[in-house]
């Protein structure tokens, strides 16, 4: 029987080497390739051209979502799952809309993670059930639904910047890790001090820190 290939991205040795020795030792599933960081992974599924790439969305000072838009679209026939320690009421959805079929916490199961694998292998979409009832009462809002908090209203590039924040980085620094000019990122700021209705990068920056306190599962 052939084997499912699995490429496998996270910038811990320890949970890719964890992720690695529990796909192989599955009867239908093989690890093809490995990878930390975002350059690695683009070039290691161009060569290993897996079924499934598990992908986490917090690789050290880089975008995972950001990856995962960039893989859906130069490799449309690799089935993307996210692996993420961030709440997935707000991850979750902007990793499908980036182009992911699965979305899966680190701190569930290893039985979840098979269980996602071998649902985008037969062309499904996996996410908790939690999350499929959040999208549902959503679409069926009423006007006095509460709104979204300053979080949930920042774009994808917004938040990966608020994040990087949260984690100490300077604006400088956030943008020699995302590749962007720093005018680039402090007008990404500036939208976010916004939503959040600051009115000074440090206040911004507090936030954010209160934020990644708050979300990092321990």
């Amino acid at each position: 029987m052939r084997k499912h290939r699995i490429f496998v991205v996270d910038d811990h040795p320890l949970v890719r080497e964890g992720l690695t020795n529990l796909i192989n030792g599955q009867t239908d599933l093989l690890v093809c390739g490995e990878a930390e960081d975002s350059a690695g992974a683009i070039a290691g599924i161009a060569k290993a051209r897996p079924d499934v790439a598990l992908i986490d969305i917090s690789l050290k000072n880089e975008s995972g979502l950001e990856l995962v838009k960039n893989l859906d679209s130069q490799f449309p026939l690799v089935a993307l799952i996210v692996l993420s320690m961030h709440d997935e009421a707000l991850y979750a959805e902007r990793a499908l809309r980036a182009g992911a079929r699965g979305y899966v916490m680190k701190r569930e199961t290893s039985k979840s993670v098979l269980t996602c694998i071998r649902r985008v292998l037969q062309g499904g979409v996996y996410v908790s059930e939690r999350v499929v009832n959040s999208m549902a009462r959503r679409f069926s809002a009423s006007p006095k639904t509460p709104q979204a908090s300053p979080v949930e209203r920042l774009s994808d590039r917004e938040l990966e910047i608020f994040r990087l924040l949260g984690q100490g980085r300077t604006t400088s620094e956030i943008a020699e890790d995302l590749h962007l000019s720093l005018k680039t990122v402090q007008a990404y700021c500036a939208r976010a001090k916004e939503k959040f209705g600051v009115s000074s990068l440090g206040e911004l920056l507090r936030a954010a820190i209160r934020w990644e306190d708050a979300t990092n599962v321990k």
